[in-house]
């Protein structure tokens, strides 16, 4: 049976893809049929296949080999929120057409690793949040939190969003540049009041994917 983890974040450029084309490789180096799923892109560049986005391409390029529409079904060209990006090229963003696109990878492959598009709570249209399409699926969520000033707040109300309405697998904390000088003082006061565990860090000197992966992987087995 297929298992998926959808992978959000603090905010956008907090290391979402980062963090997931890491867990790829990791499973995939430990036998594990893994794949890479971002349904909704924006900020995708024109090339002569069509629209391309730099995060779905390595997420294309970390786990099992997918033809690129596949991996990302909606790419959407303006860097901006999905439903605002969607709306300048005339389109409505279809839950159901996301939904269909990842039963076909689950069908495919052992584990799908969904990344979301920004923030938990970012829109998809005008009814819809990406967060209600992930709590009707019930995946358990993984959530990146970007280590710099302002993160204790934004990862606090993140995880209270995710936990009220989905899963909340646990989170990583991702040391970002330019590195703060107390970001080991924010990871701890994290860990001390975060409602979930966290799985691992990324940080300078501390990269080992293999026990994260490992922990994502025994908290998809806990009921």
């Amino acid at each position: 049976m297929s298992r998926t983890v959808f992978i959000t974040g603090t905010d956008t450029g907090v290391g979402k893809s980062h963090v997931a084309c890491a867990l790829l490789r990791a499973a995939r180096a430990a036998g594990i049929d893994a794949v890479g799923y971002k349904p909704v892109a924006s900020g995708c560049e024109q090339t002569p296949d069509g629209w391309r986005n730099a995060d779905a391409l390595a997420l294309q390029s970390a786990g099992a080999f997918e033809p690129y529409e596949c991996i990302n079904p909606v790419a959407l060209p303006e860097a901006i929120a999905p439903h605002l990006a969607a709306r300048a090229q005339g389109l409505r963003i279809d839950t159901q057409q996301l939904g269909a696109g990842h039963a076909a990878l689950a069908a495919r492959h052992e584990l799908v690793i969904v990344e979301g598009a920004g923030g938990w709570r970012v829109p998809l249209n005008d009814e819809q949040e990406l967060a209600d399409w992930v709590s009707a699926q019930r995946w358990p969520v993984l959530l990146v939190v970007g280590l710099r000033l302002g993160c204790i707040n934004h990862a606090l109300l993140s995880a209270e969003s995710i936990a009220a309405r989905a899963p909340l697998l646990g989170w990583i904390g991702n040391a970002l540049p330019p590195l703060q000088q107390n970001w080991q003082d924010n990871l701890d006061s994290l860990r001390q009041r975060m409602p979930a565990a966290c799985l691992g860090t990324f940080a300078p000197g501390s990269m080992a994917t293999m026990p994260i992966l490992q922990a994502v992987l025994d908290a998809l087995r806990r009921p």
